[in-house]
């Protein structure tokens, strides 16, 4: 019989001690960062229906949330703001008032140490749902948005946020926003730059979760084309130069090789943003018992790590410290 020659890689998976030693990727903890919904009102706590698990608080409401997952270890929270009130320039964004700037007063009174992001756009604060300003000819105009992204970052590193997160892709918004911050004395709030953020249908179940789905036409015009992947380059090269403190890459699970080019070719930290849809189609596989919840999440998220992220922002966050702890 001819000798066969090959490689025992499966000495290397023979137990569990084994394979833990020489394992590649870890998920921690202090990965993760979790978005969570405010709203003006009072006693809310709606579910979101294409969210299992997912809801919307109001500020009375907010607490027993922001102490359960403080009491989970999860390092970091992301705001996004539901308005009583929108108009057709998003006044309630910036205002000193708003919804998401008392929100952050809130948490950092009652957990300092909590790290509070603010998402910043104006989609889910103007009344035709587009993240900038409109006008008659329902064009989304670039430049005048920029003032108000700008007021809108100053507003919510005044009410205490740690991190202002631009999420427009308004082009020039990260160097207008830290213009305005430096010149209101916020020279250390860093910018988490939504830096490469394509036009995705993974995007449906968080319009529902923040009510903020365009009234008219679409995003197109200035979020990503899902076919392009140098675009991405650019996109994250122009936001380092005007000055970007972190890149986020949004979706995640279908945009994995994005998140590789990206931290192959910048050394700043690298977000993932695992989405709405992404969350919302392993629940549903879940809750009707085809996947493994646990498992899939887990390995979901460790290939997003393995790919290049080095924080992950999921709505599978609590449920992930809770297993995490377990292991």
């Amino acid at each position: 019989m001819t000798e066969l020659v090959f490689q025992r890689h499966r000495r290397l998976r023979k137990t569990a001690g084994i394979r833990a030693m020489v394992k590649e990727t870890y998920l921690h903890k202090e990965d993760l960062i979790y978005p969570i919904f405010v709203m003006d009102g009072e006693n809310i706590k709606n579910a979101v229906a294409s969210m299992p698990g997912v809801f919307q608080f109001s500020l009375d409401r907010l607490g027993e949330e922001i102490d359960e997952v403080v009491s989970l270890g999860i390092p970091s929270v992301i705001l996004f703001g539901l308005p009583a009130e929108k108009d057709a320039v998003g006044t309630q964004a910036y205002h000193d008032h708003g919804i998401v700037q008392k929100a952050i007063r809130f948490i950092k009174e009652r957990h300092p140490h909590l790290v509070v992001i603010a998402d910043t756009c104006l989609c889910e604060f103007t009344d035709h749902g587009h993240c900038g300003v409109v006008d008659a000819d329902e064009r989304i105009l670039n430049d005048p948005s920029l003032d108000l992204l700008a007021k809108t970052a100053i507003s919510q590193a005044e009410a205490g946020a740690d991190i202002i997160a631009p999420s427009n892709m308004m082009d020039g918004f990260v160097t207008a926003i830290r213009h305005g911050l430096d010149a209101a004395g916020f020279a250390d709030v860093p910018i988490m730059s939504y830096a490469v953020k394509y036009a995705s249908a993974y995007y449906g179940p968080f319009r529902e979760a923040a009510d903020g789905a365009p009234k008219f036409g679409d995003r197109k015009t200035y979020q990503m084309d899902y076919s392009n992947r140098m675009e991405a380059i650019r996109e994250a090269s122009s936001d380092i130069e005007e000055g970007a403190d972190m890149l986020i890459v949004k979706p995640a699970l279908s945009y994995l090789d994005i998140i590789r080019d990206v931290k192959n070719n910048f050394d700043l930290p690298i977000v993932a943003y695992n989405v709405s849809g992404e969350y919302a189609m392993v629940k549903a596989a879940a809750i009707n018992g085809w996947i493994n919840e646990k498992e899939t999440v887990l390995e979901t998220l460790t290939g997003m790590k393995r790919a290049g992220a080095d924080i992950i922002l999921t709505y599978h966050a609590k449920d992930v410290a809770r297993w995490l702890e377990e292991k």
